[in-house]
């Protein structure tokens, strides 16, 4: 038995299919011509791209547009100045060969990315990696594809990359295996969106099975058998029947209100990064948005988007929730999100530095420009906006001045602004949570980000490998926080949530409602067991 991260739910019994892993042959041989490796990158790069029109006509067949629109990303990539002109310039300058300077250029992006703290960020090192891998693999004459001719095919690689992902056929793959990966890796998310199992971290995987093998996929607990005799198969036949069973059940509480057995009403909201992913928190059946990250509004563009593109962006959304809540967290830019437009300084530690509503005091310019457009959206939905990294009353009451000034510009423009909008903050540093009695006199609610909240108890970075094991949710004095921001915010009679992915985890679900969290927000394939958790409790 192997045993890695399960990273989407669900059994598997089927024979194992290898995804050969072709090693390309980099070489720091400079070139003599420089014109003629540009012209071999760009046509590279022109094969590239229809690749990727063809992988993402078929992503919109077998997952929907949202899933879809990651390739348009992809193939944006291609005409980037900050990609395609950081490679030529390695070539220009440093007279590379092509393969050469995509690769540099590759693993500084990837490095950046996988350094950064925000989940959504981290994906985006999957999307160069992705990219990078494909444009080499054209320069080096290589076909990457999948040839799988039998049903029931469980696929083991490396890694798979999201366009390996989008190109399973779900007729034929039921599963699949990889050597490296975590929950939120983008093999993994698109797992959980294709709805078929799969284990990651299995270090070695493609190294002890072989082709043709017969192997369990257990995606609940990360666990892989490799040629099962015959009872350990009717023992998974049966789990997988149930487990089947258990998911049709779980369509039944799309339109269910969730509540404990006492009758606490829950509300379980998902979180989104762009505005099309409402259409997911719609169909899980989501009571609201929780956490809707502005700031992937502001990037993969060479300008701050204007107050009209975010006015429009907040309205899609809000009118679609149809009066559902929806909370708009304002700009959290800085430390692990950097912005090619905006001039940021070199920090020892950017995550302690100048960050987020920090930012945002400061460049008031570009603060008011959001304020003003999220005022104007608010007369379309129920909108509550929250500010991030908030470490002091100060703050909050700097922000709310500015709210103030803009609601009298918009007003003396003849525009419309909510008088219903809820003003609240995240809760993220410790300095917060410790004063929530006292800061939850001045807001209307709060938003525990349990992400950097446990980062900054416990003063471990999750995405080091040294010291990870120090992150844990359930750490007495996390919860002990978590309790106090809680209790802080029933005190003055605000109800306060939680955005941070500790909300999802099925385990801490229980405690969180003891302690008597009034919102829970995660991603929308979450939606649904969570509601099935909170209807179990007393």
């Amino acid at each position: 038995m192997k045993i890695g991260i399960p990273a989407s739910r669900g059994y598997a019994i089927g024979q194992a299919y290898i995804k050969k892993h072709e090693e390309l042959k980099i070489t720091d041989e400079p070139v003599e011509d420089v014109l003629v490796e540009k012209d071999r990158l760009k046509k590279a790069a022109d094969v590239s791209k229809v690749q990727l029109e063809k992988i993402r006509k078929k992503a919109l067949d077998s997952m929907g547009e949202e899933k879809a629109m990651v390739f348009d990303a992809h193939m944006m990539f291609f005409d980037d100045p900050e990609f395609i002109g950081a490679i030529e310039a390695e070539i220009e300058n440093g007279r590379k060969n092509a393969l050469k300077a995509t690769d540099d250029v590759s693993r500084s992006f990837v490095a950046i990315f996988e350094a950064m703290e925000d989940e959504y960020m981290r994906e985006r090192a999957a999307d160069i990696k992705d990219v990078s891998k494909r444009l080499m693999n054209n320069l080096a004459g290589i076909e990457d594809s999948f040839n799988i001719e039998d049903t029931n095919t469980i696929v083991i690689a490396n890694d798979l990359t999201p366009s390996d992902t989008a190109q399973l056929d779900r007729n034929k793959v039921i599963a699949f295996l990889t050597n490296i990966g975590g929950r939120t890796s983008h093999s993994a998310i698109m797992a959980r969106t294709l709805e078929i199992p799969a284990v990651v971290g299995l270090n070695d995987i493609t190294e002890v099975v072989k082709n043709g093998d017969i192997l369990i996929v257990d995606g609940i607990e990360g666990t892989v058998i490799i040629d099962p005799d015959h009872d350990t198969v009717t023992k998974y036949v049966a789990l997988q029947e149930a487990y089947n069973q258990e998911k049709e059940e779980l369509k039944k509480l799309i339109d269910v209100k969730a509540a404990t057995k006492s009758g606490k009403r829950i509300e379980v909201a998902g979180n989104i990064g762009k505005p099309e992913d409402v259409h997911k928190v719609l169909e899980n059946g989501a009571d609201g948005i929780g956490l809707f990250r502005t700031e992937f509004l502001y990037m993969d563009r060479d300008e701050m988007p204007t107050e009209e593109e975010q006015f429009e962006s907040y309205k899609y959304v809000l009118e679609r929730m149809e009066g559902k809540p929806v909370v708009i967290r304002t700009l959290d830019i800085g430390g692990d999100k950097q912005l090619p437009y905006l001039a940021m300084p070199n920090e020892m530690n950017p995550f302690l530095g100048y960050r987020a509503i920090r930012l945002c005091l400061d460049r008031t310019d570009l603060f008011k420009v959001q304020l003003r457009a999220l005022l104007r959206a608010s007369v379309f939905g129920n909108l509550k906006v929250m500010f991030p990294m908030v470490s002091s009353l100060d703050e909050f009451t700097k922000s709310k001045k500015l709210v103030d000034e803009c609601t009298v510009e918009l007003k003396n423009e003849g525009k419309e602004v909510s008088d219903s909008i809820e003003w609240g903050i995240m809760v993220e540093i410790p300095s917060a949570a410790v004063m929530a009695d006292e800061l939850a006199k001045h807001v209307d609610f709060f938003s525990i980000g349990t992400n950097d909240l446990i980062q900054y108890t416990l003063a471990a970075d999750r995405m080091s490998e040294k010291v990870s094991y120090l992150y844990d949710p359930m750490h007495p004095a996390v919860l002990r926080l978590i309790k106090m921001t809680i209790d802080g915010a029933h005190s003055q009679g605000k109800w306060c949530g939680m955005c941070g992915e500790m909300a999802g985890d099925e385990t801490a679900i229980p405690t969180l409602i003891e302690y008597g969290l009034d919102e829970f927000s995660m991603s929308a394939s979450s939606v649904l067991r969570a509601k099935q958790i909170i209807l179990e409790q007393e």
